[in-house]
């Protein structure tokens, strides 16, 4: 079984772990909701300095241990007994965030093959739509076969260890590209496109709030998928050679422009034919509605939805490979079991853990899986993003910043800092800057908790 990556193999599998529902489905929400322009501004700033910064101490950790998550925190260390081994907690941000993400693209592929040909006419029947089929009894066995297939095609590419993963994205990524590049050029076409353009470029700095700052703070963690150990675990195949500075531009900046592309092109749509006020949050913008924007181009509409929710699904399986693999490598190196069985046992227990997810949103039933006064669907996604991200991120620039030798790190990045002054504002960025950020972060939705 082939064992690593290739140079564009990594790059594309790296890709494919940041370019999922974060770029395309929490961007444009983000935007939406928080300032625009000043949100989009401060989401790129943030993205070149701090992304490409932390997504290189994460890879370095990787790179250099070239273990699975604990055993390269321990290999680096030069101890098995380090309190760095503990690490090891990051390996469950994964399949916490498979019982949610992989439910929400569930819905992804139940729209694709049934809503795509029935377009909404309106918001209060597509507020129906999605209502009855996420929150209905009748609906639930298509919620659980759509998010078992969803599942099946995870397992399936992960079972077949990086081979497997590298043949995936070189075939979604290109793919989702095309498609959000073609949506692109169609909305290009409408007479909306440019009040688009300027609700996400024409600079409005009366608009940058302390919240909105930290919006794109958590926007730019959760796109990249910083913290969940992807990052470590795919640089442990790879060559010390590979430039990691030109390998973070690469994936940052495609992330960003996927992100912009699909930001573009759905507030075209929306202020074509939409009520901004309808832009909502989480599942509001693109199960509620996209499909009335849709529904305006009439059978020409159902193509346009089509072509998006695949591109949605092909963006959203490529993460969840990328979030089930850790695990895998972990549980692959400690035990005797196959990965084929490894693989497939942990899907099941993340199907199991699923459902409850499901049954959380059910209108009839879901107040038996509500904690805390919130159903198991909220909790998994703020355990996954508000903690489990959080404080994965926050320990590995401790451990990269403060933990390993200055020296140590020059060493290891000489060949792509050919400046010293570069590398001193990434150790910068890295010491100080990143682990401020994080605190803000964490500061921010605690209160809002309280």
């Amino acid at each position: 079984m082939q064992t690593n990556f290739g140079k564009i193999g990594f790059i594309l599998a790296a890709l494919g772990s940041s370019i999922g529902l974060g770029h395309i489905w929490r961007f444009p929400t983000a935007t939406g909701t928080s300032g625009g322009s000043a949100f989009v501004l401060l989401f790129l700033a943030i993205s070149i300095f701090i992304g490409v910064a932390m997504l290189i101490a994460e890879m370095l950790i990787g790179q250099q241990g070239c273990k699975n998550v604990p055993d390269s925190f321990k290999e680096i260390a030069q101890n098995k007994q380090t309190p760095w081994r503990f690490m090891g907690f990051v390996l469950i941000t994964g399949p916490v965030t498979l019982t949610f993400y992989c439910a929400v693209l569930g819905w992804v592929l139940y729209y694709l093959v049934s809503v795509s040909f029935n377009l909404p006419i309106d918001f209060l029947q597509s507020k129906e739509i999605f209502e009855s089929f996420s929150r209905s009894t009748a609906q639930l066995p298509y919620q659980l076969v759509c998010f078992g297939i969803v599942l099946l095609i995870t397992a399936y590419s992960v079972a077949h260890g990086i081979r497997g993963i590298e043949k995936l994205n070189y075939i979604l990524m290109p793919l989702l590209f095309f498609i959000f590049f073609a949506l692109l050029f169609y909305a290009m076409t409408l007479q909306s496109f440019p009040q688009s353009v300027n609700f996400m470029f024409k600079p409005d700095f009366s608009k940058i709030t302390s919240e909105v700052i930290v919006d794109a703070m958590g926007q730019v963690f959760f796109s990249l998928s910083l913290g969940a150990g992807t990052i470590l675990t795919y640089s442990a195949h790879i060559g010390k050679q590979q430039n990691l500075l030109s390998s973070a531009l690469f994936i940052v900046i495609s992330g960003i422009i996927i992100s912009l592309v699909a930001g573009l092109m759905i507030f075209a749509f929306v202020f074509e034919y939409g009520d901004f006020n309808n832009i909502g949050d989480g599942e509001g913008l693109i199960f509620i509605t996209l499909p009335v924007m849709f529904g305006h181009f009439g059978i020409f509409g159902s193509i346009l939805s089509i072509f998006f929710m695949v591109g949605l699904l092909f963006a959203g399986i490529s993460s969840t490979v990328s979030l089930l693999e850790p695990c895998i490598k972990y549980l692959c190196d400690r035990t005797k079991v196959s990965r084929v069985k490894i693989t497939y046992m942990v899907t099941s227990g993340i199907f199991l853990a699923g459902v409850l997810v499901i049954l959380s949103l059910n209108a009839d039933i879901g107040h038996y899986f509500k904690f805390f006064g919130q159903s198991l669907f909220s909790l998994s996604v703020s355990l996954s993003a508000n903690i489990l991200l959080t404080w994965g991120s926050f320990l590995i620039t401790l451990f990269i910043g403060y933990f390993v030798k200055k020296e140590t790190l020059q060493t290891w990045t000489s060949s792509y800092f050919r400046s010293n002054i570069i590398f001193e504002i990434w150790y910068f960025c890295i010491k100080i800057i990143a682990p401020l950020m994080i605190i803000m972060i964490f500061a921010n939705k605690f209160y809002s908790f309280l």
